[in-house]
C-alpha cells in the first residue's frame, strides 16, 4: 500500500512540494521505495512532478473509479459506501452485488466498475457500458421494511442522480418516470432495482440498486439505435466531467 500512502501524503500538501526526506520520515519508506511508489502512481495516470532539491508534488489525478479517488469526494458516510468494491471490469455490478449479498456483505456496500460486459436494463434490455466513459455502480441495501414500502426506491434513486448532476455540473436533468434521468430530451442514465425475498416469510433479504450514467461518450461511441435516444454529460455540457466526483 506504499503508493497509496505516498499519494495521500502528496494530496495533503495540495500541490506543494514534499521532500523525499519528509516522505521517508513520515511513512518509514526508503528513498528507493518512494521512487517505486511514485513510478507506480505515474503508471496509474497520476501526474507527479519530481524536482531535485524540492521533492515531489501531485499535479493531476486520473479520471478513474478507484477507491482512493472516489473516497476523496465521498467523505464520511453513515451507511452507503462505507464498503466500496471497485473493479476494472465486471459482467454486471448488480450481479456482483447479489453475489456479495449471498456472502454476507454489509448493508450499504457499493460495487463500482469501469466497464460492464453484460450490463442490464429493465425488461432484460442490455445497457452499453464501455470502459472509461461511464459510471456503473450498484448499492446493496438491506432495508427492514415490507416489499410494498419499497416501490418508490427507483424513482428516489432517479431524483438522487438528478440532484448529483445538478450539484456537480450546474444543469438540471429531468426524470422520465420512473427510472430514466434525461437531459436535452435524451436518456442520460439507467436505473435497475432488484429485490430478493425470503420464500417462506416474504421478508426482504436485500435490494440492489444499479445506476449507470453516461459521462464521457461522444455520439459515435453509441450504437446507431442508441445514439438517437441517449446522451452523455460531456455531450450536453461540451466539457469533461469527473467520474469519481459524480460517483
Amino acid at each position: 500500500m506504499s503508493r497509496q500512502d505516498v499519494l495521500a501524503l502528496l494530496r495533503e500538501q495540495e500541490g506543494a512540494f514534499v521532500s523525499g526526506e519528509e516522505i521517508s520520515r513520515r511513512l518509514g519508506l526508503s528513498r528507493a521505495a518512494i521512487w517505486k511508489a511514485v513510478d507506480a502512481l505515474r503508471r496509474e495516470g497520476y501526474t507527479v512532478e519530481a524536482r531535485t532539491g524540492r521533492g515531489y508534488r501531485l499535479l493531476d489525478a486520473p479520471d478513474v473509479l478507484t477507491e482512493p479517488e472516489i473516497r476523496r469526494f465521498l467523505g464520511e458516510t453513515a451507511r452507503v459506501g462505507r464498503t466500496l468494491v471497485c473493479l476494472e471490469e465486471v459482467d454486471s455490478t448488480n450481479l456482483r452485488a447479489r453475489q456479495l449479498a449471498a456472502e454476507g456483505a454489509a448493508d450499504g456496500t457499493v460495487v463500482v466498475a469501469d466497464r460492464q460486459t453484460a450490463g442490464r436494463g429493465r425488461l432484460g434490455r442490455s445497457f452499453q457500458s464501455p470502459g472509461g466513459q461511464g459510471i456503473y455502480l450498484t448499492a446493496l441495501l438491506r432495508p427492514v421494511l415490507p416489499p410494498e414500502r419499497l416501490a418508490p426506491v427507483t424513482a428516489m434513486a432517479g431524483v438522487a442522480v438528478c440532484r448529483a448532476v445538478e450539484r456537480l455540473c450546474g444543469v438540471s436533468p429531468g426524470l422520465k418516470w420512473p427510472n430514466d434521468p434525461v437531459l436535452d430530451g435524451k436518456k442520460l442514465c439507467g436505473i435497475l432495482t432488484e429485490l430478493s425475498l425470503e420464500g417462506e416469510t416474504a421478508r426482504v433479504q436485500e435490494l440492489v440498486l444499479g445506476i449507470g450514467i453516461n459521462v464521457s461518450q461522444r455520439p459515435e461511441d453509441f450504437t446507431p439505435e442508441v445514439r438517437e435516444i441517449a446522451t452523455s454529460l460531456a455531450q450536453a455540457l461540451g466539457r469533461p466531467v469527473s467520474r469519481p466526483a459524480l460517483a
